[in-house]
Formats: C-alpha cells, structure tokens, sequence
C-alpha cells in the first residue's frame, strides 16, 4: 500500500506538471483505478509550508515597514524584540493622539475594514454595543500608563459580527511617547 501511494503521489506530480496537449497525448495510458481514491498527501505538504513560508514573508514585510515608521519618528523601541516575542494578526499603528497612521493586511482580513477607512480614525470605531465600558476604561488608563500592556477587548466587524480580540498595545518613543502600535489577534 505505501508503495501504491508513493507511486500515486509520483503520478500525479508527473501529470500536473503536464500542459493539455501533452496529457492528451498520454491519458489513453493512463488506466482507471478500481482502487478507492486516496488523498494526495504530497500536496498537503507542500500547501502547509507553503502557508508557513508565505505567513514569514508577510511578517517580515511588515517588521520592515514598521522598522522603517521607526526610522522615520526616530522610535528607540527594539521593535524586532516585540515582533519575536508576540503572535498577532493585526497590526495597527497610530500617533499620540490614537489617529491610526497605518494598518497591516491582517487588520482587514480581522475586522473586514479597508486599510484606507481605517486611516486617520482611532480604534474606537471597532467599538460597540457589546464591547465592554470597563474594559474600555482599563485600556484608556494603561494608555495614560505609557506603558506596554495586553487586555481583551469585545470589538465589531464592519458586518457588524463581533469578535473578542487580544491587544498588545506598546507605547513607541523618542525621548518621550509620539506613538503607539497594537499587536492583535483573534481569542476564543
């Protein structure tokens, strides 16, 4: 049986790499198995590193572009430590005033929000009904704190669907606070 798989697996590499007009040419050869069908384990394989290498190059692509707002506001955060040391899906960006100046990828994909609806606004937009007024309250005065901090929070979907969603919120300075980032993802 290990065998037949190995060899079935073969085949079908063989044969997706083939354009139409070759297969037409072979697919007479080719028999019918009276075999039940097995799954095509190669695939699989290569579909899940292909999903982990594509999720690091994104993550690498989005330390850039936070290591280059770093460059630019002069931040003094060792913001390579925090990216190491915190999963996330979101990323959120915003100035001293909490105006979100840039968002990640992720951050649509989590809320359903354009990057561009999300610029210029403060996360409280994500707010609603069934978000907390004392978790609202806590994460207001952590804020006041200056520092790095995580709290759950109940936020809403642009279909209006919620989600409870861990923050990470770091506190980015020169000399003193000029921005905050938000590290988020999705909590059951």
């Amino acid at each position: 049986m290990k065998h037949d798989l190995a060899a079935m697996n073969s085949l079908d590499i063989y044969l997706s790499n083939l354009t139409n007009e070759e297969y037409d040419k072979i697919k007479h050869k080719i028999g019918t198995r009276k075999s039940k069908s097995m799954p095509l384990l190669s695939w699989d394989i290569y579909r899940d590193g292909y999903h982990k290498r594509m999720t690091e190059a994104k993550k690498k692509i989005e330390l850039e572009k936070v290591l280059s707002f770093a460059k630019q506001f002069n931040w003094q955060n060792d913001l390579e430590i925090a990216f190491a040391e915190n999963d996330y899906e979101a990323l959120i960006i915003t100035d001293i005033n909490q105006k979100i100046i840039w968002v990640n990828d992720g951050f649509t994909s989590m809320t359903g929000y354009s990057k561009s609806f999300a610029l210029n606004k403060t996360p409280r937009f994500l707010q609603g009904e069934k978000t907390s007024l004392r978790t609202k309250a806590k994460i207001k005065s952590k804020i006041e704190l200056n520092k790095p901090f995580k709290e759950v929070i109940v936020n809403h979907r642009k279909d209006k669907s919620i989600y409870k969603c861990e923050v990470k919120i770091i506190p980015l300075y020169h000399k003193e606070t000029t921005h905050f980032i938000a590290l988020e993802k999705q909590v059951v």
